[in-house]
């Protein structure tokens, strides 16, 4: 009998659509929505035509609450999680289906220092990504567009 293993990995490299929203659980823990593009270029013909993908981010504990303090619209992160599908219902009772990446690792790449010079900032403050997870039974607070009438 063969053993195989999986893996559910995601990382990505984009800048936030809009600032981060925080929210709080109902236990204290902080949760902190990205909106993250990805953008490559295809060769259409002679020209290039750049497509851009967007990502819901949902990052938990003391990275949520750096994530909201210190990005905003328009910074450049880089953020590693796995990616999770889920369903929930809206206020008014509607199924509703998301994607999104439960990170465990935000990196802050476009900060600025005190003297003007871009740094960069790793959320959970070193080199290894933070222990911060949702409670067991705890959802991520969803972020409400027209994506969540997608068919799956």
């Amino acid at each position: 009998m063969s053993s195989y293993s999986s893996l559910n990995k995601v990382m990505l490299l984009g800048r936030l659509g809009r600032d981060p929203e925080i929210k709080y659980s109902a236990s204290g823990t902080a949760i902190c929505n990205l909106s993250v593009a990805t953008s490559e270029s295809i060769k259409k013909g002679n020209d290039f035509e750049e497509k851009t993908e967007w990502h819901r981010v949902v990052v938990f504990g003391s990275q949520a609450e750096n994530a909201s303090k210190f990005l905003k619209k328009g910074s450049l992160v880089f953020i590693e999680g796995r990616i999770q599908y889920r369903s929930y219902q809206d206020k008014d009772g509607n199924d509703r289906y998301t994607t999104e990446i439960v990170s465990n690792m935000v990196r802050f790449l476009d900060l600025k220092d005190s003297s003007g010079q871009e740094r960069t900032y790793q959320s959970s403050g070193n080199a290894v990504p933070s222990d911060d997870k949702p409670a067991k039974n705890e959802e991520p607070a969803s972020i409400d567009n027209e994506e969540d009438d997608l068919p799956f």
